[in-house]
Order: structure tokens, then C-alpha cells, then sequence
């Protein structure tokens, strides 16, 4: 998720929280990209539910990270100025969660793994390469 449009605004608390008011550019899907990874069955495959139930084929329960996918398809949708203490929150939520599974990296090819599935739905693609 490009945050490109957080540094025009401010959420309606007047203050966007520090680390959303710096441009994040690290390989976020745009609207376009998240919306049709969305939709495939790998997308639906992959997390866990809030219940702690690991999601494995689609249909079966939607994954918290499929759910924070169409989430930040709505923050995409916004203008800065209309962001509030929520979105922001949300926000915040995705940066987290991208910071800390990246970390948890695992050894191989990570093309089609779960962990880079699951990155993806919260709109952050490990094999892209950044954008400048």
C-alpha cells in the first residue's frame, strides 16, 4: 500500500501518527494489483482467522490479512484530508504486521509460499523491488 497521499493531510485527531507522515515506499501493490490479487484462490489460501484458525483452501473462513487486503483497498480509495483516527490506525496495523513477517523471511525460493501470500494480502509483495 502506497502512503504517497498520507503526507498531503492530516487524520481529523490533526496529527498523523510519525511513521505514517513519512512516505513509505518499500513494494506496496496499488489498487489496481491488490484488487485482482485479492480475487485468486491463492489470496483466499493463506493466514489465519481472529479466531486462530488457519486458513488453507478458499471458502472456507476469510484470513484477518485477506480482510486487512480489502481494508487497505478503502484507505487507497480515500483522500489524505478524509483519513481519520481509524484509517490510520489500520494503517499503522499494516506496517507492523509487513515489519515483522519480514523478518521471518524463510530460506528458498518464497515465490509461491504461504509467507509471501499472506505479505501480499496486506498489500506488500517481497519480490518486487522497491519503487524510488
Amino acid at each position: 500500500m502506497s502512503h504517497d497521499h498520507i503526507e498531503e493531510g492530516r487524520p481529523h485527531s490533526g496529527r498523523a501518527p510519525r511513521h505514517c507522515s513519512r512516505v513509505q515506499k518499500r513494494r506496496e501493490h496499488d489498487a489496481e494489483t491488490l484488487t485482482t490479487w485479492l480475487a485468486k484462490a491463492e489470496s483466499k489460501s493463506v493466514g489465519m482467522t481472529h479466531d486462530g484458525e488457519k486458513v488453507t483452501e478458499p471458502g472456507s473462513h476469510e484470513a484477518v490479512g485477506h480482510e486487512m487486503g480489502r481494508r487497505i483497498l478503502e484507505l487507497h480509495a480515500k483522500k489524505a484530508a478524509d483519513l481519520d483516527d481509524d484509517d490510520y490506525a489500520a494503517i499503522t496495523k499494516v506496517i507492523g504486521y509487513v515489519h515483522r513477517h519480514m523478518k521471518q523471511r524463510p530460506d528458498g525460493d518464497i515465490e509461491d509460499s504461504r509467507w509471501r501470500h499472506s505479505l501480499m494480502n496486506w498489500g506488500h509483495d517481497p519480490m518486487e523491488s522497491p519503487r524510488r
